[in-house]
């Protein structure tokens, strides 16, 4: 896994419920990662990104954004949002990461239990940003989906997959990341 010197950079792009989300966001991934995290400002007009024929935003374009506003080889790059994420062969993306690179983005958007008419749950929704934003991180530590249905980086198509699974890497994958 990652190194007690590893640094996360999270850059916030319409967070809903900003300080909340983030502090716990920055705990979560301290602890998973050993490394120091940030929260910095977002310096790109993400409505680049969005596309008005599907009325959501294309995260491979917000990843590219997320990449070039970076300086140097500086950790990791989090984008965290609270709009509806897609890529062009997919309905919907819970988020997105450049497998082994540096840069990789989730939204809250699809986490939420009122998305699906239940009541809100603030519980819930941190605790599946806190899941899926280990597993896209996870992707940028050059690891795959894996097949263990407990392990974070379990490849998950509905909220409810998030549910099923841990907020923590299964040993393989924790050998492979070397933490």
């Amino acid at each position: 896994m990652a190194t007690a010197t590893s640094l996360v950079h999270i850059v916030p792009i319409y967070v809903a419920n900003q300080p909340q989300v983030l502090g716990q966001l920055t705990a979560h991934l301290g602890r998973a990662f050993a490394a120091t995290v940030v929260v910095r400002p977002l310096r790109f007009d993400p409505e680049a990104a969005f596309d008005t024929s599907r009325g959501q935003y294309n995260s491979t374009i917000l990843l590219n954004y997320l990449l070039a506003d970076s300086t140097g080889n500086q950790g990791r790059i989090l984008g965290v949002g609270s709009v509806d994420l897609f890529i062009p062969i997919l309905t919907y993306v819970f988020g997105e990461a450049e497998l082994d690179g540096r840069a990789a983005i989730v939204s809250t958007y699809r986490l939420n239990d009122t998305l699906y008419g239940l009541p809100k749950n603030d519980a819930t929704l941190l605790d599946r940003l806190n899941k899926e934003a280990t597993h896209e991180l996870g992707h940028t530590y050059g690891l795959l989906h894996c097949k263990n249905p407990n392990c974070v980086m379990h490849s998950s198509t509905y909220v409810e997959d998030i549910d099923l699974k841990s907020a923590r890497f299964c040993s393989q994958c924790s050998s492979k990341m070397a933490i």
